[in-house]
């Protein structure tokens, strides 16, 4: 939801500058995957573009129609917040078709849906990637995480030891060079804690870690 909640901004001209829900994504979304265990981006787009998703902050935050209700937690580091891993195997919550936020007054569920009015994908094409950041914001790549990621500080990642873990979606929001080498820069969901105050940089330019193969967007009807 969060490269969807910049696209917003931008094709609105910032008339729109709130936060759209990750957890009605999360818990509603019966085609993007398995909730609180992963899910698909490019489905995310397509739920975007069939049912659109309501507003809604952080954890706390009492913004929007559908705040996030899970605690905040560090992902494989030390940190200020609990350690993920000592909340178990929390169940996906469920699905309400409801604004459970009762501060919230400016629409009603129904009406507080934004939706895209087409999807794309781009496979295996960074100058093509790089056209869509720079005119309509950030966008999702979903790529392969090793073992030596999760330890992530700073620099260009490239994946040089361990083994794979998973799948993981993130926000795609620029790109540079550091030290001759081209990379992407990637805004994580692991908290501020995590890597480069939550940012990272993955090399560019030859797929790495499946990168480039999986990059997806859409585009918000304004």
């Amino acid at each position: 939801a969060a490269a969807f909640t910049d696209r917003c901004c931008i094709a609105s001209k910032t008339t729109f500058n709130g936060h759209l829900s990750a957890e009605e994504l999360l818990c509603c979304c019966s085609s993007c995957g398995l909730g609180c265990d992963g899910g698909y981006d490019d489905e995310a787009w397509t739920y975007f573009l069939t049912n659109g998703i309501v507003t809604g902050g952080d954890y706390h935050s009492h913004e929007g129609c559908q705040p996030y209700t899970l605690p905040t937690c560090e992902h494989h580091v030390p940190g200020t917040r609990k350690n993920c891993s000592t909340y178990g195997d929390l169940p996906t919550p469920p699905c309400k078709n409801i604004c459970y936020n009762k501060k919230y007054k400016d629409h009603t569920f129904t009406d507080d849906h934004h939706k895209v009015k087409s999807t794309f994908t781009i496979i295996n094409d960074v100058k093509k990637t790089q056209k869509e950041i720079l005119k309509h914001g950030p966008v999702e790549a979903g790529f392969d995480v090793y073992e030596d990621f999760l330890s992530y500080k700073s620099g260009v990642y490239q994946h040089k030891t361990g083994d794979y873990v998973g799948g993981h979606a993130v926000k795609v929001i620029g790109w540079g060079v550091e030290k001759k080498v081209p990379y992407w820069l990637v805004a994580n969901s692991w908290n501020s804690d995590w890597g480069d105050q939550g940012f990272f940089k993955i090399r560019r330019g030859n797929n790495e870690c499946s990168f480039e193969s999986d990059i997806s967007g859409g585009y918000p009807v304004v």
